[in-house]
């Protein structure tokens, strides 16, 4: 495995992000902030078509060591299976506001529903970025002056609210994202937590994705499901599985919940191939 190895379908396919589109020609094309990247994938060698290269290799986290992250995998099947599969998936470092907003906006969610959401408010408040088929995701102070109304024409529902409240908070300057990045996890976490829509989940999904903290777990249906798999039925609260998910999965959690979360949630086929996944079942929400 080369240093810079990254299965590309996969890593923009797991739930990570919601705008890439991908071409006839399997490149993709996106932005990352303002700024249009069109890529693509030869041998597991991230090519760039279009962009800046070294803000695509930051975005797409190209320096993360896998062989490393890999070796530290639990060694039981679901893991292993998990590990198999989804080799070249890679933990993005989204922009801070970008991540927090559409996560805000995942609670309870299918996957394309998110989707669905994310184009809308770029499409109705977003920026167009030369030669991107997706607007830039709005920035805060944007979304502060949205209505309600505007906000709920893209599909938000009872999360639009929380994301509109959230948006003012941060123009006010009651909580600066980019100022609290270095704080502790749990202090970070407690922080972003005093943010409406922002529970738990949400928070430790800001925390790997945007914050980078390698191991935070957010435990969603699925990762639920498979942490009980893993305690062999055995229940507990939401606080209890945390504290089990982060001494169970190891110093790189988040990326083997994600690849957890990837493999239960496509449930590639044929199902004789995945094992114990075969037997996690439910609806697909994020």
């Amino acid at each position: 495995m080369h240093p810079g190895f990254i299965n590309l379908d996969l890593t923009l396919q797991s739930g990570q992000v919601f705008h890439w589109q991908q071409n006839p020609d399997r490149s993709w094309s996106g932005c990352i902030g303002d700024q249009f990247a069109r890529i693509h994938e030869k041998s597991g060698h991230l090519i760039v078509d279009v962009g800046d290269e070294l803000l695509i290799n930051k975005y797409l986290a190209l320096d993360h060591p896998l062989e490393k992250i890999y070796a530290a995998f639990p060694l039981d099947e679901l893991a292993q299976q998990s590990l198999t599969h989804c080799s070249g998936l890679r933990i993005i470092r989204q922009p801070r506001w970008e991540c927090l907003a559409t996560f805000i906006t995942s609670s309870m969610k299918q996957v394309a529903h998110i989707r669905s959401m994310s184009l809308a408010i770029r499409d109705q408040f977003g920026e167009p970025v030369p030669g991107c088929p997706v607007a830039a995701y709005p920035g805060f102070q944007s979304l502060a002056q949205a209505g309600v109304g505007d906000l709920l024409a893209c599909g938000l529902g009872y999360r639009a609210e929380n994301l509109l409240k959230t948006a003012q908070i941060l123009t006010e300057g009651k909580l600066d994202l980019e100022g609290i990045a270095n704080l502790p996890t749990k202090e970070l976490r407690l922080l972003l937590m005093t943010l409406p829509g922002v529970g738990v989940k949400v928070a430790n999904c800001v925390l790997l994705f945007a914050y980078e903290r390698l191991d935070a777990v957010p435990i969603d249906v699925w990762i639920h499901r498979i942490l009980m798999a893993m305690r062999k039925g055995r229940k507990g609260t939401p606080e209890q599985l945390a504290r089990y998910a982060q001494k169970r999965l190891g110093s790189y959690a988040g990326y083997v919940q994600q690849y957890l979360f990837h493999i239960a949630r496509t449930k590639e086929k044929p199902a004789s191939k995945l094992g114990a996944f075969s037997k996690i079942n439910g609806e697909n929400l994020i």
